[in-house]
């Protein structure tokens, strides 16, 4: 037997061939320091295979690879190497936002030229970066004599698990990501058990599978999260769940109006599946490898958008003072009507506006949100019929949306336009160009958008190719026209703001309002240093934090599970370049504790996560861009523990005018959560000091550069 060993760029590729037997091959590549390192290889039925190691370890064991089609036979075995290509990147690229400047994008890269060894001989390419966070893959389909696209019926990309890793899961559902995470082993999985849940809106559990990001924690400490970046005209990829084998397996979203997963015009690389590797929980939030994986920016100068705090009309909706809806009635021939008989509690007027208007400049926040500015919201939810029910230009008559405008731009304060479209995007979609025409005119930079409810059209789901399409048509328009999308009830992030910064937020996770009127009681106080190593790693998400009325007098079975000093910890701990003060401007009145949401940034220079275990607490420091300053927040769960910050993150030779916000006497997230003690300090690098955080409590540090 001869054997041929091949060293270069971190790659060793090792061909293995005889006289006797078709030739085979395996091969490793690691990554730059050789923390990780993917293993490949074809089985002698010529079937892909792969493994992960970390260090010495296996993480991920022997994993098949493999699809199933319509009208073809899977590409599943048969196959043989007829090439390979090696890559070294050590670049660095620049955020025009985010949770830094500059990101690293350091990898070793193997491409995989297969070919079937019979006919039809099908060509297929598999894609191979390994970095020291953790490696990813993808696969390219190649054109076909006589056939111009492929249908995915369904792709088995395996994860194999070496043990029975502690997870935080919430379910594969097709519709929704916003359920509470859950903590048990792989083995006890049950996503099928979380079916038809009363609080959402829309929900389709078809088998026990897990969502992504989908993060575990092994028994020597390493953590694995799963997910993808760069998701692109594919269907979104949730992972079922073997609790006897403990193997995890693609599961695509699928459409029942066409009954399959995917249909791509060849050729086409599908996204990558990616598996961000830590020896400890705080390296997951440091890890840009999702965004690492997505292409470079395609739009150029985004300046147009400003990273920014804001204010809303929204949750006075919530606490049912007011509505979204003004109380029309549609005629006969379809149009809406006022009928003279408004309810009186409609939100969205021209003067509740200006008095949020008024409440943002006089605070230093940049925006206003208006939700239930436009005719449609008597019959957005709960019918069959909402196709063409708004057509986001026509405001209610006690909304003038120029006069909004312009007092907003006296102010300099830009309005947050708001799309809600009853999940009907075929509704939406005739009205894109329109829509953000008026955008573009009023000089509206940023746009809230929803799809609450099932799709209409019934068979297709909010994760699926179709909507993942839909998603990005939204994007693209709204780029022409110089607007960011903040997407609520979205497909998941992968990435793609390092491609499309105008993708500056989005929902996808049990945010803020779960709080107001959830009939499970809310969102638990370890909710979110749960999304911290979960939902967060995917990307910038939209909470709404900064809730000061906690007991929610107007619900009388709900509360904020949290502290005064909790909520205002999230402005660092949950990453969007875009942050809302939620409450009722007449919440803050008199409030101390609001000068750290006028101070705190929401761009920055740098981000170091100081410390944190899944599920129990997290601290996040954050350099503020141009301005020098840090911002630190630390959020617990249930229980009240004392952290100790070690200062020495802070720059050598300057003094920083410290304001520190803290839980105060006898504060509890239930019983006495508005107590919050605020101090002044001056700190420099080398100091540190603990801190003790009460159950559900948390602390906000403001660190100013001393002139």
């Amino acid at each position: 037997m001869l054997k041929k060993t091949l060293i270069t760029f971190g790659v060793i590729l090792t061909l293995l061939m005889s006289c006797t037997s078709e030739e085979k091959f395996v091969t490793t590549i690691a990554s730059p320091n050789e923390s990780n390192q993917i293993e490949f290889y074809l089985s002698d039925e010529g079937a892909p295979n792969y493994l992960v190691k970390h260090g010495n370890e296996i993480v991920i064991d022997t994993s098949a690879m493999s699809f199933d089609f319509k009208d073809q036979p899977p590409l599943k075995k048969g196959l043989k190497l007829i090439g390979y290509h090696i890559n070294t990147v050590d670049e660095t690229w620049e955020m025009p936002w985010g949770e830094q400047r500059d990101v690293k994008n350091n990898y070793n890269e193997l491409v995989l030229e297969l070919e079937e060894a019979e006919a039809p001989k099908r060509k297929f390419n598999i894609y191979f970066k390994t970095y020291d966070d953790g490696i990813g893959f993808r696969y390219e389909f190649l054109p076909q004599q006589g056939v111009d696209s492929l249908i995915i019926t369904d792709e088995h990309t395996e994860f194999q698990l070496t043990e029975d890793h502690t997870t935080w899961w919430i379910p594969g559902d097709w519709d929704i990501y916003e359920h509470l995470y859950q903590t048990t082993k792989v083995s006890e999985i049950d996503a099928l058990a979380l079916r038809n849940h009363s609080n959402l809106s829309a929900t389709y559990i078809p088998e026990n599978a897990v969502n992504t990001p989908v993060t575990m924690r092994a028994a020597n400490g390493v953590h694995l999260s799963f997910h993808e970046a760069n998701l692109t005209d594919y269907a979104g990829m949730t992972l079922k769940v073997d609790t006897t084998t403990l193997k995890l397996t693609s599961a695509l979203v699928g459409s029942e109006i066409t009954g399959y997963k995917v249909k791509r015009a060849l050729p086409f690389k599908t996204p990558w599946r990616t598996i961000q590797i830590a020896d400890k929980a705080t390296a997951l939030i440091d890890s840009k490898l999702i965004v690492n994986l997505n292409e470079p920016n395609k739009l150029g100068d985004v300046s147009w958008f400003t990273p920014m705090k804001y204010v809303g009309i929204w949750w006075e909706m919530h606490t049912d003072k007011a509505t979204w809806d003004y109380g029309m009635t549609m005629n006969e021939e379809g149009k809406w009507e006022d009928t003279g008989k408004a309810h009186g509690k409609h939100g969205a007027t021209t003067e509740n506006t200006k008095r949020y208007i008024d409440f943002a400049a006089a605070n230093g926040f940049k925006g206003v949100l208006v939700e239930g500015w436009n005719t449609g919201w008597e019959r957005w939810i709960g019918f069959d019929d909402r196709e063409g029910v708004f057509d986001f230009v026509t405001p209610y008559p006690d909304y003038d949306l120029e006069e909004v405008v312009n007092y907003g731009r006296e102010k300099g304060v830009e309005i947050i336009m708001h799309h809600e479209t009853s999940a009907t995007p075929r509704t939406y979609e005739k009205q894109l160009d329109t829509a953000f025409s008026v955008m573009k005119k009023y000089g509206i930079h940023s746009v809230k958008t929803g799809y609450v409810g099932p799709i209409i059209p019934a068979g297709e789901h909010h994760h699926g190719q179709w909507m993942v399409n839909h998603y990005r048509k939204v994007l693209e328009i709204g780029a022409a026209n110089e607007a960011g999308i903040n997407a609520h009830e979205p497909i998941k992030a992968t990435g793609l703001r390092r491609t499309y910064p105008n993708a500056i937020s989005r929902e996808g996770l049990r945010g803020q309002e779960f709080n107001a009127w959830a009939a499970d009681g809310g969102n638990p106080p370890e909710h979110l240093p749960i999304v911290a190593f979960t939902r967060m790693l995917a990307g910038p998400i939209d909470f709404t934090p900064g809730v000061f009325e906690i007991s929610l007098p107007t619900k009388e079975n709900n509360q904020i599970n949290t502290t005064i000093a909790h909520q205002l910890a999230l402005y660092v701990v949950i990453y969007s370049p875009i942050q809302m003060a939620c409450d009722l401007p007449e919440n803050y009145e008199n409030q101390p504790a609001l000068q750290f949401i006028r101070d705190v940034g929401v761009d920055w220079e740098q981000t170091i996560v100081l410390n944190g275990e899944i599920g129990d607490f997290v601290t996040i420091a954050r350099e503020e861009k141009e301005t020098g300053n840090w911002f630190v927040g630390g959020i617990t769960d249930e229980n009240e523990r004392e952290l100790t910050i070690d200062f020495s993150f802070l720059p050598e030779g300057k003094t920083f005018e410290a304001a520190i916000y803290t839980d105060g006497e006898g504060a509890h997230y239930k019983d006495n959560p508005t107590s919050i003690s605020i101090e002044s300090a001056e700190i420099k690098k080398g100091d540190s000091q603990t801190f003790k955080l009460a159950a559900g409590g948390g602390f906000a540090i403001s660190l100013k550069v001393k002139k």
